[in-house]
């Protein structure tokens, strides 16, 4: 195919109404109820957009990362629930969706420094913890597989590194809450274990003392003075001239030749 045909050649659905090659297929999806025909290909968030849908919120990175795009639907003829990610599940045929991108869940205050580092701090926080009757609803629905009972199993046993271990990959997206018949918000437990776990049980990292150390003697201050003080055009320079790191040097063995901010 010629440049000249390239660019004439009708482009691919991507969300924002791109003409479709011809032959495409579509298929029926009802968002929020109503009928839609889009491309088969499309992931539900660039079928929606597809659709004249605007996300004003409810889609961040768009990779599977940060959570903002729970989605729930059914299929056609089938009983079951299904959860996923908007801008990770492709649509198919008589899917009937709805976007949820806030599950609404009491999000407990507390000072980390104040509560310290017992799983009675997490029990006291969130009681309900105890009401999980282990049904593993929460596991099924989650999007990244994670095994929520099983870190909510440990919570309640008291192991706050087993449980910050196992919820990990959690992304908070709520699903989990969405249908627990305890009626706890296992992705706000997840994170605060995660936060006890990295302030009192992980060890601390040598180098990351080091460092902290030599930020507070002011070991950086002139450097920072002198960055800030420079015209858009120097930092450009400084940036783009900088030493960088090659691609596929060993972990751990490179170093720079300039040492003295190391």
């Amino acid at each position: 195919m010629s440049e000249t045909e390239k660019t004439q050649a009708p482009k691919m659905a991507t969300g924002d109404r791109a003409i479709l090659p011809e032959g495409a297929r579509t298929i029926p999806v009802y968002i929020m109820g109503k009928r839609y025909e889009v491309p088969e290909t499309l992931t539900i968030m660039k079928a929606m957009e597809y659709s004249g849908f605007k996300f004003v919120r409810g889609a961040g990175c768009r990779g599977g990362i940060c959570g903002a795009c729970p989605t729930v639907y059914r299929k056609a003829g089938d009983y079951k629930i299904y959860f996923g990610l908007a801008c990770q599940t492709v649509v198919e045929p008589d899917m009937f969706l709805a976007q949820i991108p806030f599950y609404p869940a009491n999000r407990t205050a507390y000072d980390l420094e104040e509560i310290g580092g017992e799983a009675d701090a997490v029990h006291a926080l969130y009681p309900e913890v105890f009401r999980c009757v282990a049904c593993n609803n929460c596991t099924k629905a989650c999007p990244m597989d994670v095994d929520v009972l099983a870190y909510i199993s440990a919570v309640k046993q008291g192991d706050m590194a087993k449980a910050a271990e196992i919820s990990f990959d959690c992304i908070q997206c709520g699903m989990c809450a969405s249908r627990c018949m305890g009626e706890m918000p296992q992705f706000h437990i997840g994170q605060l274990v995660r936060r006890i776990y990295g302030r009192y049980i992980q060890p601390q990292a040598e180098h990351l003392k080091k460092r902290v150390e030599e930020i507070n003697s002011g070991k950086y201050d002139k450097m920072l003075e002198d960055l800030t003080s420079m015209s858009k055009e120097k930092l450009t320079k400084l940036y783009t001239e900088r030493e960088r790191e090659p691609d596929l040097a060993p972990s751990g063995e490179w170093m720079p030749e300039d040492t003295q901010y190391l």
